[in-house]
């Protein structure tokens, strides 16, 4: 049988869900399919948030020939076939380009990356790649210089997910409208939370309940929690998941790691996203952490990407010694502080230009602007040298984000500057 996330591809530009920071209706790239003068692309972003759905809308609006084809599975002599045929239907009486579809492009070493170039110049292809690794770094330049047009697929929110669900259900053509089935709202909403994202396990995860559900039975949330052979503890208890994330974050900043592994333990029996702590923990580190731990960041990135790696139960053990090491450091701030302190003059200041001696100096005509003339390299003067850093506005009001404490490591750093500003007197 035919997976209900494959059935339930949205078939048009208005049927796409999600993606609404670049697909709003209207927006450039919704134009440019509209007007059909859409061009290359690169999507990138997780799985099931819907890269392959939009390629494949978007070759239908263009009217033109679609070839889908996976990284993996696809060599550079299959490839070559294809490109061929690309020239003929461009070069020949069509006059027309081929859309190019690759899947997980990212797999390709830099030789096959490199054999689109020809066509991509000539035009005969309009490339679309999809990755769900970072493309400035798992993509070769030259491609990313032809293919200008990069877009970040994000996650697909609970309410996203939920109206997916929705549509499945009620859809009588390509859903599961047919079939007389219940379902409790909570359970939709569950699932939707369990499914991090991704539409393609919502669906998937949907139609495998339904199919199997006992005559008479309902979508509830014990059958989502079957099937996803996840816990679901925070709605059998009334945890919410984000006031004890919120617990855990300022029992870390309050350094009691007792209480710290308290609520973590609730939130792992609870079914919380090892994601969505990691990420936190991360935060944590440089904003409640920070300078007076400086390796902090280092160590609990480390963590997470294990704890990823291995899956529960083990990553419980794993992310456990994060909190641990987070909530038993010297604490500051004070980088968290200077950094929106800073940004907040950025936005509601009126702010000078960048002095002409810290300007770049390295291209032809620098010099006749005075650009760089009177900058003092401190390498020159022993490591430091005092002159102006600030641009202007700032400089007058003498302004200083960076307040650092005592606390661990950052006491050094304090020390140092504290040291500089008493020999060469205030300056930025």
């Amino acid at each position: 049988m035919i997976p209900l996330s494959t059935r339930m591809r949205p078939d048009t530009l208005d049927e796409f869900i999600g993606q609404e920071h670049f697909m709003g209706k209207n927006s450039l790239l919704y134009n440019a399919i509209k007007n059909k003068n859409f061009d290359s692309a690169i999507f990138y972003g997780k799985s099931g948030t819907g890269k392959t759905t939009l390629a494949r809308i978007i070759a239908k609006e263009m009217d033109s020939d679609f070839v889908e084809i996976n990284a993996s599975t696809t060599g550079t002599a299959q490839l070559k076939e294809i490109l061929s045929r690309a020239d003929l239907g461009f070069f020949g009486l069509e006059k027309k380009s081929t859309y190019l579809y690759i899947d997980e492009f990212h797999r390709w070493n830099k030789l096959q990356q490199d054999s689109l170039l020809k066509s991509l110049e000539e035009g005969s292809i309009r490339f679309i790649g999809s990755t769900t690794e970072n493309p400035y770094f798992a993509i070769n330049n030259a491609i990313l210089s032809r293919v200008r047009h990069i877009y970040e697929f994000r996650s697909l929110g609970r309410s996203q997910l939920v109206s997916v669900l929705l549509r499945a259900i009620n859809d009588k053509e390509k859903g599961l409208g047919n079939i007389d089935v219940s379902w409790d709202e909570e359970a939709l909403d569950i699932l939707a939370e369990l499914s991090s994202g991704d539409a393609r396990v919502a669906l998937d995860t949907l139609g495998f309940i339904v199919q199997n559900l006992p005559e008479g039975g309902a979508v509830t949330k014990e059958r989502v929690s079957e099937a996803l052979q996840r816990k679901i503890g925070f709605y059998e208890r009334g945890d919410d998941r984000y006031n004890l994330l919120s617990a855990l974050q300022k029992s870390i900043r309050g350094s009691d790691p007792d209480a710290a592994m308290h609520y973590f333990c609730r939130m792992v029996d609870g079914g919380a996203d090892l994601q969505m702590i990691g990420r936190r923990l991360m935060v944590m580190a440089s904003e409640d952490v920070g300078m007076a731990y400086p390796s902090a960041i280092s160590i609990v990135t480390s963590c997470v990407q294990a704890a990823l790696m291995v899956g529960m139960p083990e990553a419980g053990i794993i992310l456990s010694q994060a909190i641990v090491l987070l909530a038993s450091s010297p604490k500051s701030n004070s980088a968290c502080k200077a950094y929106y302190g800073a940004l907040g003059d950025v936005r509601k200041m009126d702010i000078s230009e960048v002095p002409d001696h810290l300007k770049d100096s390295h291209y032809k005509g620098a010099a006749d602007k005075g650009y760089g003339a009177e900058y003092l390299y401190p390498h020159d003067f022993g490591g430091y040298v005092k002159q102006q850093y600030l641009p202007d506005s700032l400089y007058k009001k003498a302004v200083k984000y960076y307040q650092p404490t005592d606390n661990g490591s950052e006491g050094s750093f304090k020390r140092f500057l504290d040291e500089l500003e008493k020999k060469y007197g205030r300056d930025n």
